[in-house]
């Protein structure tokens, strides 16, 4: 579940130079430390970004790039109900993805308000802004424009920048989750169909999930077409785009931005100055594409919207729109309730026998591998390692469709041969490879366990459909009333 698509402004996921990807703490100080040199420019920082996170070789393999595109074909299904707004994404008829909104939950990523600063905390390296919306955000260092704050000749620092009761632009990169506000940045960005264009910027990034021909082509249109004083971030779904698209997708932008400008000028603090689109126009814009075969959605008045949209954007989108016309509502029909129902189980049952244990802590998410029903047929070795390979590609679909975020720690049955241990974690990051959302992967340790993390953008499934238990208060289990 996904309150906006993890590609989502103000920053596209997939890129190879990201400018405003949330971070924690220890990373804000790191790209703070990095980025404080006497000139502060911004050539220097869009350099820092491409540094740390550029491939060495560029675009992806051609098995990863098969893997991304050569799949399954998609449909997208979208139903609109009095409580929800829901899209299933579809592979076949298994459900790999799905996005949510309630109608009392609002998501603010992307969001460009006029906010106030509360508070700087230098020890923290942070800063807490006022946005309008209750809780104040967390703008770390990291985060911070420094070039506005005129400092030449010396090490910039949060409170030299920031003082309490100044108006800052500052743009949601995380949406508040429990007692924690939103995440904020000033480093703004607009996303658009196939570009993401970011203002103060000077660099040209592409999607590292492109062939490097591609690539190629793609840098060589849009160097055209780039101005001075912004950025531009090329997105997957800019794959066979013409330069006549993308051009017009960038002055769609460069028009945004400009209507942006005007209204923060004349903005009072606390103002929005400009908002992401609705969930299902956002969806469509950041994950509908070429490898979608359909695209069906249960009102004729919420087609005639999608397809405006995608005549703007997308004309050869346009005949891949339908309506379900079914007296069964269209979850109902391909069975996607049943597959959410599922999906909110801590139990995952693999084909061949074998099972998952998926649980949600504080701190993390854990995943156990379990051998089960599942006995093979040669030896232990080899039945252990086709649990794991059927293990590894059931928990790629599980951390799309639970939209799983922060640590994520999986324990595997435990393979005595290095080479199998190679081939599982060689199988999980091919299945990886269709997630948009960005993650990293560390190699299996001594006792069987992947640790690895996932982008943690908004709420997930499970927190979309469960409440707080009033019993047992969120342990699971209860406290015996004698202890003596």
């Amino acid at each position: 579940v996904h309150a906006a698509p993890a590609d989502a402004a103000p920053a596209d996921a997939e890129t190879a130079e990201e400018t405003a990807s949330s971070s924690t703490r220890l990373q804000a100080r790191t790209r703070s430390s990095r980025g404080r040199s006497a000139t502060r420019s911004t050539r220097g920082r869009a350099t820092d970004a491409v540094r740390t996170t550029r491939r060495p070789l560029g675009g992806v393999s051609e098995e990863t790039r098969r893997a991304i595109t050569e799949g399954p074909p998609r449909r997208m299904m979208v139903t609109v109900g009095e409580e929800r707004t829901q899209i299933a994404v579809l592979e076949e008829r298994i459900l790999v993805e799905h996005y949510v909104t309630r109608r009392e939950d609002v998501s603010y990523v992307g969001n460009i308000y006029l906010g106030r600063v509360q508070n700087v905390l230098p020890g923290m390296e942070a800063a807490f802004i006022d946005i309008g919306k209750g809780r104040n955000g967390v703008l770390y260092a990291g985060e911070v424009n420094y070039d506005e704050a005129d400092l030449e000749g010396e090490l910039p620092r949060i409170e030299q920048t920031l003082k309490p009761g100044q108006s800052v632009l500052v743009q949601v990169t995380k949406d508040p989750m429990g007692t924690k506000g939103a995440r904020l940045t000033q480093h703004l960005s607009i996303a658009g169909r196939y570009c993401v264009l970011a203002p103060g910027e000077d660099m040209l990034g592409i999607s590292r999930k492109l062939t490097d021909d591609e690539r190629e082509r793609l840098r060589k249109i849009l160097k055209g077409l780039k101005s001075e004083g912004y950025g531009l971030i090329v997105r997957t779904a800019a794959e066979g785009a013409t330069r006549e698209q993308l051009e017009a997708d960038v002055a769609r932008l460069g028009r945004i931005w400009d209507q942006v400008s005007a209204r923060a000028e004349q903005a009072k603090p606390l103002e929005a100055v400009y908002e992401e689109p609705g969930l299902v126009i956002r969806v469509i814009r950041d994950v509908f594409g070429s490898e979608y075969s359909q695209l069906t959605v249960d009102s004729e008045e919420l087609a005639s919207q999608v397809r405006t949209y995608l005549g703007d954007v997308s004309p050869e989108f346009v005949d891949k729109v339908s309506v379900h016309t079914g007296e069964d509502n269209i979850f109902d029909a391909y069975e996607i309730t049943n597959q959410i129902r599922r999906a909110l189980e801590r139990k995952v049952w693999l084909k061949s026998g074998g099972y998952l244990i998926v649980e949600k802590t504080e701190a993390m998410w854990v995943i156990d591998v379990n051998t089960g029903k599942f006995v093979g047929e040669r030896n232990l070795e080899e039945t252990v390692l086709r649990n794991n390979i059927e293990a590894a590609t059931e928990i790629a679909r599980q951390l799309r469709l639970r939209d799983m975020g922060g640590i994520i720690v999986i324990d595997f049955v435990d393979m005595l041969v290095p080479a199998n241990r190679d081939e599982v974690l060689k199988r999980f990051r091919r299945e990886l490879a269709r997630d948009k959302t960005k993650s990293r992967v560390m190699e299996i340790s001594k006792l069987g366990l992947v640790q690895m993390t996932r982008k943690n953008v908004s709420q997930g499934l499970q927190e979309s459909f469960t409440t707080r238990c009033d019993v047992c208060e969120g342990r699971g289990a209860r406290i015996v009333e004698s202890i003596v």
